[in-house]
C-alpha cells in the first residue's frame, strides 16, 4: 500500500515510525508544516515528523498553504497514492486534495469521536475531568472532524496524567489502531459507520486566557486545567508569574487513585476540615512534597511549579527555596 503521510507534532511520530517498519507499506513521502523558530536560541527547527522523515531519506513537502500551493498539488496528484494518513497535520485539506487517493485520505484523531472534534481533543477532555478517552480513525471529509468511523480504541485515563502523558498514550494506540485500520480497509474488513452529529463536541485551539488560574474554582476544576493545559497554567506569587505543572487533590473521595506515595500523605491528612482560608492561600506545608493551597472548595497539594526564567521544581524545593509560610496566597494573573 503506497501512502503519503501529513503529520506534524510528537503525537504523530509513532505512527510514521509504525508503517515505516512494516514491509505492507510504502512511504512515499512526508508532508509536514513548515520549520519554525524554537528554543532560546530562536533557530529553525523542523518538525518532529520531518526529523524522522529525513532520517529514513524520505521526500518531504512543506507548503506554507497547501490549499493555494500549486507544486505541492501537482506533486500529490501525480504520485498516484492508495492512501493518505493524516495525524495532527495543522492544516485544513480541500476537498481537491481528499479526492486524490485512489482508496481514501484517513485521519487518525485523539478522541473517541463524535466527541471532541477540533484541534485539542486531549487537552480539553482532562480539562472536563474525562475518566476514559482513545483514538478514532476515520474518512475524511470536508469539515472539521465530522467523516464516517472506521474503527475505535479507548484508554483510561489517570487522575494524575497530564496532556503529554496522555497524549504519548494515545500516540502508541493510534499507530496500531491506523495499521489494522489500513490492512482491514483494503481488505474491506471495515463498513465506514456515518458520526451521529447530534452529539458532537468541539475541542477549540487553546487560548492564553485559558491557562489563567483562579483559586476561587474547586481544587478539581484547577486540577483538571492545570493537567489539561500542561505545562502552561499560570498564577501569581509574591508579585511575579508561576507555573503550575503539577497538583494533587486531597481527600477520601481520591486517595484511591492517588499513588501510595500520596496516598500516605492524604492518610496522615484525614482531618482536612482543620485547614481553611481564602482561595489561593497556603494552608499547610507537607514536609518533602509541598505547600496544601485553598481553593474555592477543596484542597490541593502543589507537586510542581516553575517560576519566571527557571526550570521546573519540586513542591518541596520551592518550599525550601522560595521559604515558603503558611499563610501565603497566590494570586490571578490580570
Amino acid at each position: 500500500m503506497k501512502i503519503i503521510f501529513f503529520g506534524t507534532p510528537q503525537f504523530a511520530v509513532p505512527t510514521l515510525e509504525k508503517l515505516l517498519n512494516n514491509s505492507d507499506f510504502e512511504v512515499l513521502a512526508v508532508v509536514t508544516q513548515p520549520d519554525k523558530r524554537r528554543g532560546r536560541g530562536n533557530k529553525f527547527t523542523p518538525s518532529p515528523v520531518k526529523s524522522v522523515a529525513i532520517t529514513h531519506n524520505l521526500p518531504v513537502w512543506q507548503p506554507q498553504r497547501i490549499k493555494k500551493d500549486e507544486a505541492t498539488l501537482t506533486q500529490l496528484k501525480e504520485i498516484d497514492a492508495d492512501v493518505f494518513v493524516v495525524i495532527a497535520y495543522g492544516q485544513i485539506l480541500s476537498q481537491q486534495i481528499l479526492d486524490m487517493p485512489k482508496l481514501a485520505c484517513i485521519n487518525v484523531h485523539g478522541s473517541i469521536l463524535p466527541e471532541y472534534r477540533g484541534a485539542a481533543p486531549i487537552q480539553w477532555c482532562l480539562y472536563n475531568g474525562e475518566s476514559e478517552t482513545g483514538i478514532t480513525t476515520m474518512l475524511m471529509d470536508a469539515g472539521m472532524d465530522t467523516g464516517a468511523m472506521l474503527l475505535k480504541a479507548t484508554t483510561p485515563i489517570g487522575l494524575l496524567d497530564n496532556s503529554q502523558d496522555l497524549a504519548e498514550k494515545l500516540a502508541s494506540v493510534g499507530a496500531d489502531l491506523l495499521v489494522e485500520t489500513l490492512v482491514k480497509l483494503q481488505s474491506k474488513e471495515i463498513k465506514p459507520i456515518p458520526q451521529d452529529n447530534s452529539q458532537g463536541t468541539y475541542a477549540p485551539l487553546i487560548k492564553k486566557e485559558d491557562y489563567r488560574l483562579d483559586w476561587s474554582k474547586s481544587a478539581i476544576e484547577l486540577h483538571n486545567q492545570i493537567r489539561g493545559f500542561y505545562p502552561n497554567c499560570v498564577a501569581t506569587f509574591r508579585n511575579q508569574s508561576i507555573k503550575i505543572t503539577a497538583t494533587a487533590l486531597l481527600g477520601s473521595d481520591y486517595s484511591n487513585q492517588l499513588p501510595p506515595s500520596l496516598q500516605e500523605i492524604n492518610n496522615k491528612l484525614a482531618d482536612l476540615s482543620s485547614f481553611s482560608g481564602k482561595p489561593g492561600q497556603v494552608v499547610s506545608i507537607v514536609k518533602g512534597t509541598g505547600a496544601i493551597l485553598q481553593t474555592g472548595e477543596g484542597l490541593l497539594l502543589l507537586r510542581e511549579v516553575q517560576l519566571a526564567g527557571k526550570r521546573p521544581q519540586s513542591g518541596w524545593d520551592f518550599v525550601n527555596g522560595s521559604r515558603l509560610t503558611i499563610g501565603e496566597e497566590f494570586g490571578v494573573i490580570n
